[in-house]
């Protein structure tokens, strides 16, 4: 786990405009929260040379393919900007010298940087990583750290180096992780966070370089992508860690359950303490405050969920026929009799 004794905001102050000259950019990143830090950038007056971003992705009901969001900023403001699959062979490597970059600015891009381009700008690859390195490494430090019951997260402005998030520390922005914070309300606080930490650290990019804070490999801890098995509810487990899957499940991995042969989303959900004389998976009260179901340790109220192809609803509407009290939810479909 990230010490207890790294302090909020690790840089010296940085009050007043940078002496250093302007830098000349380019700008890696896929998802809303990259687009969101080549936005801040564009606002502040950096216009990075060029922008690199995943190729369109099939979305939506229709499967076409669809541009990401950073795509969509870049071709707002007519930046150049490359989609190509992989960055292992010369071309995007080529593109990216052909701009003589003094930094590529990497956030939540998807792809891996070989080590030729890592070294290519004048400083290097700078990374905007929502966690507090050393603590969550890897592709998921928002659903990880709401997993795992964190108190607190935050951002990582990090010079990129070959292993997987383990560079050098250039600054660091804390962000509380409230008690009813769910991924999308952590990203918004990470990514208003991360914004600003960039920026200040633009301003001073060389002398943070040159202080820069070597990460200790054995505090370090992993976040993996979520998978499946991560959002299918154990309901022998404590109510307090379905409650964490279903927050940290929001927009990507819905948590979910079965009720007979269907398969439910749950999308919002709190733990309730005191023991249930009710088998794990029961659900022992369904009112206007929604269903209660019995945990291998207290109870989840469900407050909303999701029945296959319909629109979310809140709980309280289902309070019938398989959702009334002694209706079971568990963690396989029932086969029909």
């Amino acid at each position: 786990m990230a010490s207890a004794n790294a302090p909020a905001d690790d840089s010296p102050p940085i009050d007043t405009p940078s002496a250093n000259p302007p830098l000349k950019l380019c700008f890696a990143g896929t998802p809303a929260f990259a687009a969101a830090h080549l936005s801040a950038l564009l606002d502040a007056g950096h216009e990075p040379a060029a922008v690199f971003t995943q190729p369109d992705r099939p979305a939506g009901r229709g499967r076409k393919p669809r541009p990401s969001a950073v795509a969509e900023v870049a071709a707002a403001h007519g930046l150049p900007l490359h989609k190509p699959a992989d960055l292992r062979g010369g071309e995007a490597e080529r593109l990216l010298a052909s701009h003589q970059p003094d930094a590529l600015i990497v956030a939540a891009y998807g792809l891996i940087l070989p080590p030729s381009i890592l070294t290519l700008p004048r400083y290097g690859c700078v990374n905007v990583h929502a966690s507090l390195l050393p603590r969550w490494r890897g592709a998921a430090p928002i659903e990880r750290a709401l997993l795992a019951g964190d108190q607190r997260s935050g951002i990582s402005i990090m010079q990129m180096e070959a292993g997987l998030d383990t560079g050098p520390i250039l600054h660091q922005r804390e962000v509380p992780i409230a008690g009813d914070d769910d991924r999308q309300t952590l990203e918004a606080k990470l990514t208003e966070a991360g914004c600003e930490a960039l920026l200040r650290s633009l301003r001073s990019l060389p002398e943070l370089l040159a202080n820069a804070r070597r990460q200790d490999d054995a505090e370090a801890t992993y976040a993996h992508k979520l998978e499946k098995a991560d959002a299918r509810i154990d309901w022998a487990a404590d109510a307090a860690f379905i409650a964490r899957q279903v927050r940290a499940g929001i927009g990507r991995a819905p948590a979910f359950t079965f009720a007979g042969q269907s398969r439910i989303r749950i999308l919002r959900a709190t733990a309730e303490a005191g023991e249930q004389a009710a088998a794990p998976g029961e659900i022992v009260a369904a009112g206007k405050r929604g269903l209660l179901v019995a945990c291998g340790k207290d109870a989840l109220r469900i407050a909303m969920l999701q029945l296959p192809g319909k629109n979310p609803v809140p709980a309280r509407a289902l309070t019938h026929s398989s959702f009334a009290p002694g209706g079971r939810f568990s963690g396989e479909p029932r086969q029909a009799p």
